[in-house]
């Protein structure tokens, strides 16, 4: 695997002087997976065999072209959906707004647009599969931090310390060098995180598909409760998880979790807190930690993607989606903002995937000049692109039609 932390060395090796190590051993952390041996292992093994079947088949029945215009709209909307877990709401139309560089005069709404950029920056690279194989890495999660932080601008870089009073700097990709709590927990000591980083890589890598999609929710928690970097590790481990489903379920980033937990993110947050608690009894698994609250959290989690999954395949039926498509285009063209013909052009592009600039007179009975008119008025719109006048027209999503075109995928833009 290409492009590791620049320097993976200083990421997960102590510094002079040495951080504080209180000495935790990585037992403290397990179970690091749901033991074969649990009650609930054979209830969890049939949800990961019935998500994988689900996404499969929705990967499948996307064409090409539409396939590439639905994961640029699923990174746009994991972005705002990871993003406002944190507490930062950027609307997808004014991310899309910073994907064209076009930026708000407000400093803070600006510096919300640009986290948004660098967030969908990431996954771009993530979905490009430059993390295949290795997204439980050491390597892998501090490339994912580093990556990301050295997109943001520098008023995103700090980060308050309430119990010692101070403001801290966020370096990307290096592990925190300070003891911190996070709500009631304290993760393990920073001299510790090294050994207990291994010790998550070695769970989690090398890890047949079944079972990464099992064990997904555990390490998505376990990164979380060990806390590695001073900032910004929900949106690694949400990200890692991503990466993570997109190698044991080949996803084609077509859907995604964060809209789920974003929508049930007290219930989220209380599955994570509840996987910090010591086994509750002999019952409890065999490791530091509660089993059971580890398997509730996987259910919640598997069953999240299965709805995610179900919830996107819903709104690209072939039929309900050209109807919203072509009850839009009709609208437009009565308006007098699109060309006659425009719909048609939409239709044949929506059922082909993609369609050669060459064959759109002919396919709209039209000549040159009005078929030139035409994919003009859709291109400037934002709802067909190419790369080049060589490059086949493709539909596109853009945030600002998805009340229109995909209903419940993002909120309402307010004024």
């Amino acid at each position: 695997m290409k492009d590791f932390c620049e320097d993976i060395k200083a990421a997960i090796m102590p510094d002079i002087p040495a951080p504080p190590d209180s000495g935790e051993g990585v037992s403290s952390m397990e179970p690091m997976r749901i033991a074969e041996s649990s009650r609930q292992r054979a209830d969890l093994a049939d949800l990961a065999v019935e998500l994988a079947a689900y996404s499969a088949g929705f990967r499948r029945s996307l064409p090409q072209g539409l396939l590439t215009a639905l994961a640029d709209l699923v990174r746009a909307m994991n972005c705002y959906y990871s993003n406002l877990i944190e507490g930062h709401d950027t609307h997808p139309v004014d991310i899309e707004r910073a994907l064209k560089n076009d930026y708000s005069t407000n400093v803070q709404k600006r510096n919300l647009q640009l986290e948004a950029k660098a967030h969908i920056a990431v996954q771009q690279w993530i979905d490009a599969g430059n993390l295949r194989g290795h997204a439980a890495s050491v390597a892998g999660i501090c490339d994912i931090h580093r990556r990301f932080g050295e997109l943001l601008p520098d008023a995103l870089l700090w980060t308050d310390d309430p119990d010692a009073g101070e403001r801290l700097r966020v370096i990307p990709g290096k592990l925190r060098q300070r003891h911190v709590r996070v709500g009631q927990h304290i993760p393990v000591s920073p001299g510790a995180l090294p050994r207990f980083l291994d010790h998550f890589e070695r769970a989690y890598s090398n890890l047949g598909k079944a079972e990464i999609i099992i064990a997904a929710a555990a390490a998505h928690h376990r990164l979380l409760w060990m806390h590695p970097f001073l900032d910004g590790n929900g949106r690694v481990a949400r990200l890692m998880s991503h990466a993570m489903l997109m190698d044991a379920l080949d996803t084609g980033g077509v859907w995604s979790i964060a809209r789920g937990l974003a929508r049930n993110v007290s219930t989220y947050k209380n599955h994570l807190a509840q996987c910090d608690l010591q086994r509750r009894n002999d019952l409890d698994g065999r490791g530091n930690l509660s089993e059971e609250a580890l398997v509730s959290f996987t259910r919640f989690f598997l069953e999240t993607c299965l709805d995610q999954v179900k919830f996107m395949e819903e709104l690209v039926q072939p039929d309900r989606l050209r109807t919203r498509i072509l009850m839009w285009v009709e609208e437009e063209v009565r308006g007098g903002t699109l060309p006659a013909k425009a719909g048609s052009l939409l239709e044949a592009i929506l059922y082909r995937g993609a369609l050669p600039r060459s064959d759109v007179a002919g396919i709209l009975g039209v000549s040159e000049r009005h078929a030139r008119r035409v994919v003009a008025a859709l291109s400037e719109r934002g709802v067909l692109v190419s790369e080049s006048t060589r490059v086949p027209l493709r539909l596109a999503f853009p945030a600002s039609l998805a009340s229109r075109w995909m209903p419940g995928l993002f909120p309402e833009k307010l004024a």
